[in-house]
């Protein structure tokens, strides 16, 4: 491996901008928390979170209330995205990769229904030098480069295609937008058939990226950084960040709706059950039981070369050309517990069939063993969290910028804990009681409508 000492005085000058004096970060060998927990604080304006991991290396984000189920246009939070890293004021998006290559350093830029992440996993010691990279492209709304229908536009295209080949993708934006309609319902990413030229240019993005990229609308989180430091940090560079959103977004509270659609296509098949489910801990709506019992139905075995105990992996045995999972999507203010289901058309409407007579079966009983089994998953997939470091600094980020709370999975866990039989049951009842939301693509000669296999739409 080449040392930095090698590089040259010039290009190491070019690497950084930095203040004379710097705090010396900690290394491996020395001691950390090493607590799920986050510490909050604010500085300039910007709310922050931390946790002090263990580690040589840092991963920090800016999470941004700008995910697709806020954006005006269609496309926009697209388009936004895709423009992360490609200039500031003072960088180009060349220097910028590379000085990040010079650095051993990795860029991401990714977006979720209500989040915008930008962000960068780096050495420890190079945390002023990404804070600082991090704060100019949320400062770079007038730097965008008019370059969009020769670099962006095609991006989107292939972002496009890839959703409109993947019969899951489209099944589960579906169910999404049956469920919730605007809003939540907006699909991660726009298909052929939205005009993305109509609504999208360079101005467009730069008028959303003024709102998303103010102070309100963000939060800085980091991983495997020391909090005085990253205050210190956050402090000298946010500083020039606008104070409130040149715009607005749309904050209507979340509605569940529920219903069915049926697209053909010629790929493959997959049958998406959906209903109402949980919010996220920092919301208004957490339910822990629904985190228990996506656990018990699950439907693929976390055990290699044994079909595991969950209910849907155990029915799933006579249907073996189709495989099945269930989930729970968490939303600030709603949620989604999702049945997807996928393979042979015939087996696919089996295995639907038998999930909708498993949620029956566990809204009259379900045995302690196999409730103890689901609850101890659940909290094990809680936890996992804080090794899946970009689930936990949005889970974290989101809620510092909706409702100034992080979330803090020992307490997430600790609810699960407190989940009893009975509340799991009722749950089960509930989703029965409650419109579902169905989305089948495929061979539509063969899939089933939900009425078929007794669901309410």
């Amino acid at each position: 491996m080449i040392s930095r000492s090698a590089i040259g005085t010039h290009a190491a000058r070019a690497l950084r901008r930095r203040p004379a004096t710097l705090v010396t970060s900690r290394g491996l060998a020395a001691p950390a928390s090493g607590s799920f927990q986050y510490e909050t604080g604010e500085a300039s304006g910007v709310k922050f979170a931390s946790r002090d991991l263990t580690g040589p290396t840092t991963t920090l984000a800016l999470v941004a209330k700008a995910g697709t189920r806020y954006q005006p246009l269609p496309g926009l939070t697209e388009g936004l995205q895709r423009y992360a890293f490609r200039s500031t004021e003072r960088r180009s998006a060349l220097r910028i990769q590379r000085e990040s290559e010079l650095l051993g350093s990795e860029l991401l830029a990714y977006h979720s229904r209500e989040n915008l992440v930008v962000g960068a996993k780096f050495l420890r010691d190079d945390l002023p030098y990404f804070v600082e990279l991090i704060a100019e492209v949320a400062q770079q709304t007038k730097y965008l480069p008019y370059t969009f229908h020769e670099e962006i536009i095609p991006l989107i295209q292939m972002a496009q295609k890839k959703y409109l080949a993947s019969t899951k993708e489209m099944a589960i934006n579906s169910a999404h937008g049956l469920a919730f309609h605007r809003g939540l319902g907006v699909p991660l990413f726009p298909s052929s058939s939205t005009p993305v030229s109509k609504y999208l240019d360079a101005d467009a993005i730069a008028d959303y990226a003024s709102t998303v990229y103010s102070k309100p609308m963000f939060s800085v989180v980091a991983n495997g950084a020391e909090h005085s430091e990253l205050s210190r940090w956050v402090n000298e560079f946010f500083t020039d960040a606008p104070t409130k959103p040149s715009g607005s977004i749309s904050e209507v509270q979340t509605k569940y709706f529920g219903g069915e659609e049926r697209i053909a296509h010629g790929s493959g098949n997959t049958m998406v059950l959906a209903f109402p489910g949980s919010s996220t801990f920092t919301g208004g709506r957490y339910k822990p039981e629904i985190a228990v019992l996506a656990a018990l139905l699950g439907g693929q075995t976390s055990i290699k070369w044994s079909p595991g105990f969950s209910l849907l992996s155990k029915a799933g045995d006579e249907f073996l050309g189709a495989s099945i999972t269930t989930s729970s999507a968490i939303y600030s203010d709603a949620g989604l517990l999702t049945i997807t289901i996928h393979g042979s058309a015939k087996d696919v409407r089996g295995a639907a069939s038998k999930a909708v007579q498993t949620i029956k079966t566990i809204s009259s009983s379900v045995s302690k063993d196999d409730f103890q089994k689901a609850k101890a998953l659940a909290k094990f997939k809680e936890l996992e969290f804080g090794e899946n470091v970009t689930a936990a600094f949005e889970l974290t980020g989101a809620g510092l910028v909706q409702g100034g709370k992080a979330y803090q999975l020992d307490e997430t866990a600790k609810a699960i804990d407190a989940v009893t039989q009975e509340q799991v049951t009722k749950a089960a009842k509930t989703l029965l009681d409650s419109k579902a939301s169905v989305a089948s693509v495929g061979d539509l000669y063969i899939l089933p409508y939900a009425e078929e296999i007794g669901l309410k739409v």
